[in-house]
């Protein structure tokens, strides 16, 4: 049964990153293109200030390195690549989550069970780490510092999910002493607090500087929507799925009396 959960998951994960690749080229590529275009055209600007030496320089660092693989690939082909390899991930672990919380954590449908535990994990694994360190176009933010701004996302990735993990922990221990309904908002409420809480006591990262706010507004928009479609399109379509799995399983062949053997 946990097989063909995986297989279903990874399924659902392809069909949400393929979905998720079409909603990121139409609205997402276009901000990408134009952040591209204002990097490339910063060295141009850095040389008429600088004169001839400034110039030499400027042309080393602009034409010099020239990209290994195409933007017309990068912007297709790659990113098809890389948000199916996501969506695969992504499908295979909710599975797994999906395997341990159905009939544990309550007794919903496995469609609504899908569709919350989709909900609940993209508040957890995108939209609070995405709140407190959103996604930037190219040309944002200094290169210098991009380790150190990519290991605190992943920090606060982890210090999400590791709350929301013990949440849910508590929230099903007081489940069985206040009810489905009290047990769950305080479950909820504690999570948001400890989240607000390590939002406020990790550093702030502010380096957009002069980059035009309509062209970092929409591609934050288009990042954020592009995993709303995926988060979405995989909560429904492996819920359709585990459903139709869970429906055909046998049942239990129940023992025969001794008296008629």
């Amino acid at each position: 049964m946990m097989r063909t959960l995986l297989v279903r998951g990874m399924l659902a994960g392809l069909l949400a990153g393929v979905l998720a690749t079409v909603f990121a080229y139409f609205f997402g590529e276009p901000s990408v293109n134009v952040a591209i275009g204002l990097e490339e055209s910063a060295p141009a600007a850095h040389e008429g200030h600088e004169g001839h030496a400034g110039h030499a320089e400027g042309h080393a660092h602009g034409h010099g390195e020239e990209a290994v693989v195409s933007r017309d690939l990068q912007s297709t082909v790659g990113l098809f690549t890389g948000v199916a390899a996501y969506g695969l991930a992504v499908g295979g672990l909710f599975a797994i989550a999906f395997a341990l919380v159905q009939g544990r954590v309550g007794t919903l449908r496995p469609r609504l069970t899908s569709a919350l535990l989709a909900a609940g994990a993209f508040v957890v694994v995108v939209l609070v780490p995405f709140l407190k360190y959103p996604a930037n176009p190219p040309a944002v933010g200094s290169s210098g510092t991009i380790g150190d701004r990519t290991a605190l996302y992943f920090a606060f990735l982890a210090l999400s999910v590791l709350c929301a993990i013990v949440a849910v922990i508590a929230g099903r221990m007081l489940a069985d002493r206040l009810g489905a309904w009290p047990g769950g908002l305080l479950a909820c409420g504690g999570y948001l607090v400890a989240v607000a809480v390590s939002a406020a006591l990790l550093p702030v990262v502010d380096e957009v500087g002069d980059f035009p706010a309509t062209t970092l507004w929409t591609f934050r928009t288009a990042s954020l929507g592009t995993q709303v479609v995926l988060w979405a399109t995989l909560g429904l379509a492996f819920g359709t799925l585990a459903e139709r799995v869970l429906r055909e399983r046998p049942p239990a062949t129940a023992p025969e009396p001794a008296g008629q053997r």
